[in-house]
């Protein structure tokens, strides 16, 4: 200790002469390890969203119907409390809940249907009814505004924003509601003033809500979600009477691991005419899917910006040490030992980095309100600070460690035993400078080639390696990002990327007349090719999920990822989560069971871009890498005509229209088709174009952020550059004197200047164009795969040229206040000096 009693003395006497570059390392390291450590930790926070939103809903594993007024099915009651009941008590059953469709209709105040344009037209089970909690402590509704209401009170109601848009009501108002019995509904003044509710209720509306089901949702749920829900109060005694339909949550013991185990048991308890419970992992792992790309863009950043960190503090640190290095001298000379010579100067460094790894510290933890970013944001159960432990440590570590080793190794390499060797180092010459001064190039041209790329020696050591470097990877950020996010708009415009490879679908929520389909559709001159689908929840080796029933060798089918399509009746298609799920790999053999057949073993042939279509029956659909495409014949035919339609046929039909043709003109003719086939049994037939999955109707939350990060960066680079420029000019003052001896103009100095920043980012650019190219398309192919869409990267070239003249334009925008200030270099003095 008393030997770095001289050293403390010297930190303590010299701190107000070098505090300026104390501090210049304390807000690089602050100011850019905060915003890697911010970003890192926002990108962690942002992946993890939708499984810490779930938690807090307290999500159900399994859901699905458990009764139905429906006379094929040999059922009059909407609620069955002995399926309920026989739920509850399976084995691996931890909790059941269930809510109701109430047949309610919203009301004026003079008591007449309110019949609301944008609300639901009367029907039966219009509103969300819980029977015992469910939307309140399982599947929980986030509110938004108001409160949450409450379950013993009858007359108190929560609506989604839609809901209350819809109605015209808002957080306070009051909204009479009629209740109505099931024969009620299906009377044929059911809607009018004809038919009078059993009862009318004043409710308050208490609480805006967001449904968790809604917050990442594709085209194929929209309308899915709940826009309102009454109380238990209010709805068990509506049980006998005035519900259409139970839907049922259920909590498994033990959670993915039992649940298709349970959802077996319950299919044997609800009966064949309902469909299969459904996971509700699905729509976790559709959320996941649905962030990746902020979380990717962000840890990508956040871990570029870490290195620029270390890069640019690094330069900073050993400009400072090399600058103090005739200090050393001095004090070798007065007696001074080795350990207080070294540690001159290395205590202040050491301790601006430790001060600047707290600041970055502190930016982190006042950033973190930013995030999460996304879908989840809005409705993310615990907003504000956060402190990610993981990420400020490690980065406090990394920032400490890299940049307080190298401020060791700067401060030993430039001790005074070695500093003499270092200062009289010979510049090696640069073959391309020699190259360059045998050309025709103005000598302006040429010295700027030279101060770019040779550092110089000594006190006169000028960091060009670093500047070159920064260039590069700023330019490979931007042209990266450029390239990612053109790949993500040619995803978007192009629906045979993920799925819809057509152009058109023909859809009805039964039968569509196969016959009369074929007869018109072959006839019409926009189509050029169709095939007909059905779409139906079935089982794989135990698990439910969902199906595309086609004949094989189909001309209009999901685009093929891996393997080939279906080929022969014996196969199936895949989507790739479901391939994960089931744990199985091409080649292998699944078995397919519907409950009604003998079972089916199937080999897999092939993983395809499965489409966002709703099934026929249920919630579960295909999305996004789930799902499975079969031979259309081994779906029960009860379930392919569930309602008995005396005109049987697929309920979709996937058209693609010819080449060349009117998209407007050819969608009026499906259209016309559509109102041709549809019919009272199969309630009606529409034309849908583009179904898109939940990772492209929400890929606007990405926004602006890649870019702004990568503008971010771009900042931090030129400011290095400036700063290397700044560095240059001061050090080979004397160069420049001698050269404004020699005859040097106050613009050929400032051509050599403006030479010097052109060259480094020149070569910054030539060798990030290609790498920031090579690293977008692979990201992007990364993405691509973990959504199991076609990786198609597409790259622009005019932007990514724009890109390269821009950092050239800009590298001379940044270089003229340094040239200005070489200009000005004093030549006398420092001649007179040397």
């Amino acid at each position: 200790m008393r030997g770095l009693r001289p050293s403390w003395y010297r930190f303590t006497t010299t701190f107000r002469h070098r505090r300026g570059g104390y501090l210049a390392v304390v807000l690089l390291v602050g100011l850019l390890g905060g915003l890697a450590m911010a970003s890192v930790a926002a990108g962690r926070r942002t992946a993890s969203s939708p499984s810490v939103f779930y938690a807090s809903t307290n999500l159900s594993d399994l859901e699905g119907a458990t009764a139905v007024v429906n006379p094929l099915l040999g059922s009059d009651a909407g609620y069955d409390p002995s399926v309920v009941r026989a739920i509850a008590h399976l084995p691996d059953v931890r909790r059941v809940e269930s809510q109701v469709g109430v047949d309610f209709l919203p009301l004026q105040h003079d008591g007449s249907p309110l019949n609301a344009p944008n609300w639901y037209p009367p029907s039966a089970g219009n509103g969300y009814g819980s029977v015992d909690g469910l939307s309140f402590d399982q599947d929980k509704v986030i509110v938004t505004k108001g409160r949450m209401a409450d379950p013993r009170r009858a007359d108190e109601l929560m609506l989604s924003a839609h809901g209350a848009s819809a109605l015209f009501v808002h957080v306070g108002s009051i909204l009479p509601v009629g209740i109505y019995t099931n024969a009620q509904t299906q009377l044929p003044g059911f809607g009018t003033a004809a038919v009078a509710p059993i009862r009318i209720i004043d409710e308050r509306v208490v609480g805006i809500f967001v449904d968790g089901s809604t917050v990442v949702h594709d085209d194929a749920d929209a309308g899915s979600g709940r826009d309102d829900v009454f109380t238990p109060a209010l709805t068990r005694p509506l049980l006998g009477c005035c519900v259409n339909y139970t839907t049922t949550g259920v909590q498994v013991i033990g959670g993915s691991r039992n649940v298709a185990k349970v959802a077996a048991a319950i299919s044997s308890v609800v009966g064949s005419g309902y469909p299969p419970f459904a996971s509700t992992e699905p729509q976790i792992a559709k959320s996941q899917r649905a962030v990746e790309p902020e979380a990717l863009a962000l840890g990508v950043f956040g871990g570029i910006v870490a290195l620029a960190a270390l890069l640019i503090a690094g330069q900073v640190i050993g400009r400072q040490l090399r600058f103090e290095a005739d200090d050393r001298v001095v004090l070798r000379s007065l007696g001074a030992g080795p350990a207080v010579a070294v540690t001159d100067g290395l205590i202040g460094m050491v301790g601006a980095v430790c001060v600047g790894a707290l600041l970055a510290v502190a930016v982190a933890v006042a950033l973190s309100p930013v995030s999460p970013l996304g879908p989840f944001r809005s409705v993310y159960p615990v907003p504000g600070v956060s402190f990610d432990w993981a990420v400020l440590g490690s980065g406090v570590g990394l920032l400490v460690v890299g940049l307080g080793g190298f401020t060791v190794f700067t401060a030993v390499r430039y001790s005074p035993h070695r500093f003499p060797r270092l200062l009289w180092d010979v510049d090696r010459p640069s073959r391309v400078v020699a190259v360059v001064a045998g050309s025709d190039l103005p000598v302006p041209a040429v010295t700027g080639v030279r101060f770019a790329l040779q550092p110089g020696s000594g006190r006169r050591a000028v960091p060009v390696r670093s500047a070159i470097f920064g260039a590069a990877l700023a330019v490979v950020v931007i042209v990266a990002t450029v390239t990612f996010g053109a790949s993500l708009s040619s995803l978007v415009s192009h629906p045979a990327f993920y799925g819809w490879n057509w152009d058109y679908m023909l859809v009805s929520g039964a039968d569509i007349p196969e016959q009369q389909a074929a007869t018109l559709l072959g006839h019409d001159r926009y189509v050029s090719r169709w095939s007909a689908l059905y779409t139906i929840p079935m089982h794989l080796d135990g698990q439910a999920v969902p199906v595309l029933g086609q004949s094989p060798g189909a001309q209009v089918a999901p685009p093929t990822l891996s393997g080939h399509g279906l080929d022969a009746p014996d196969q199936v298609v895949l989507g790739a989560v479901t391939l994960a799920e089931l744990h199985k790999h091409m080649g292998d053999s699944v078995t397919l069971t519907s409950g009604v057949q003998p079972p089916e073993r199937l080999r897999i042939v092939g993983t395809a871009a499965m489409p966002a279509i709703g099934g026929s029956v249920g919630p579960l659909h295909t999305e996004m890498g789930t799902g499975a495409l079969i031979d259309y014949r081994l779906i029960p035919a009860a379930d392919r005509n569930p309602f008995a339609n005396p005109l049987p046929g697929p309920n979709a039909i996937l058209v693609r229209v010819r080449a060349g043709q009117s998209r407007a003109a050819a969608q009026a003719s499906l259209t016309r088709i559509a109102q041709a086939t549809s019919n009272t049994a199969n309630f009606g037939v529409i034309v849908t174009g583009v179904l898109r999955p939940a990772e492209i109707v929400n890929y606007r939350s990405l926004g602006n952020t890649p870019l702004f990060l990568g503008l971010g960066l771009a900042l931090g680079a030129v400011a290095a550059l400036a700063l290397t420029l700044v560095t240059s000019v001061r050090r080979r003052q004397s160069d420049l004197a001698v050269l404004k001896t020699l005859g040097f103009t106050t613009g050929q100095v400032t051509s050599t200047i403006a030479w010097q920043a052109t060259v480094a980012v020149g070569l910054g650019t030539v060798v990030g164009v290609p790498a920031g190219i090579s690293l977008g398309r692979w990201l992007w192919d990364l993405f691509a795969r973990e959504i199991h869409a076609l990786p198609v990267p597409a790259v622009p070239a005019g932007v990514v040229a724009g890109i390269a003249v821009g950092a050239l334009v800009l590298a001379n925008l940044v270089a003229f206040l340094p040239g200005r200030l070489a200009a000005r270099t004093p030549v006398a003095s420092l001649l007179h000096s040397e």
